[in-house]
């Protein structure tokens, strides 16, 4: 693994934390890299217990995944959030008394943490749709809600991106509800989606497959990402 006896056995009696590092390098040693039961997903759940059972195991798969395919409706996806629209998230959950100042500052930093996946080698493929009620709910004052819609667009003009807005109007949708694809190196497929109690990772491509023609549907359906581009800049402008 790297690491002297001394400070692996600090970490199995709790003595000292895993690290990511630590945690990847006993996936490799115990050959359970890949698995539904790695260390590393251990790592994410101890950091990042605050969040949904679930998400942080899917966290670990898309820092891998070649193809991240995103749906969102009403809020910024966190691949795509400013420091200052995640802040604003993270300090509405405080108000609310979902979480500690201490937690939500760790899910600002995951937004960070997350976000450093896009600009890996190979770059992964990203395509985004986004409801419409995403760019038209202000979240954070207008200096805040500006700076995203313009990381929108920034992020829009990225080789390895697609982006595009699911109008209102637009009455044949696929799905009801968020939903994330992603396609692994192997070009396996799995799911995620997430509801009010606990995010669920989907590992059968059998049952992702007809997600992934859906996803294709709906960006078939949906204006191009030019249009949505101009979308963005309207409302911007305050400008129906």
């Amino acid at each position: 693994m790297g690491y002297s006896s001394t400070h692996i056995s600090a970490v199995e009696t709790g003595r000292k934390m895993p690290t990511l590092r630590f945690s990847r390098s006993a996936d490799l040693a115990f050959g359970t890299s890949g698995t539904a039961d790695t260390f590393e997903r251990e790592w994410r759940e101890i950091r990042h217990g605050s969040l949904l059972e679930g998400f942080p195991e899917y966290v670990g798969y898309e820092g891998r995944a070649v193809e991240i395919r995103l749906y969102e409706i009403g809020i910024i996806p966190g691949l795509l959030q400013t420091p200052g629209y995640a802040r604003v998230l993270a300090d509405s959950a405080v108000r609310r008394g979902a979480i500690t100042t201490d937690q939500a500052d760790e899910r600002v930093a995951l937004v960070a943490e997350r976000q450093a996946a896009l600009v890996r080698m190979p770059l992964p493929l990203v395509f985004v749709a986004l409801d419409e009620s995403c760019i038209r709910r202000s979240i954070g004052d207008a200096g805040a809600m500006d700076a995203q819609l313009a990381q929108l667009i920034e992020f829009a003009e990225q080789s390895n991106t697609m982006f595009q807005v699911v109008p209102f109007d637009m009455s044949h949708r696929p799905f009801n509800l968020p939903i994330t694809v992603l396609t692994m190196p192997d070009r396996s497929l799995m799911s995620y989606a997430e509801s009010s109690q606990r995010g669920h990772l989907e590992r059968e491509s059998t049952a992702v497959l007809p997600m992934l023609t859906a996803y294709h549907q709906l960006q078939a359906e949906s204006p191009s990402q030019a249009a949505s581009v101009a979308m963005i800049e309207q409302v911007r402008k305050g400008t129906p």
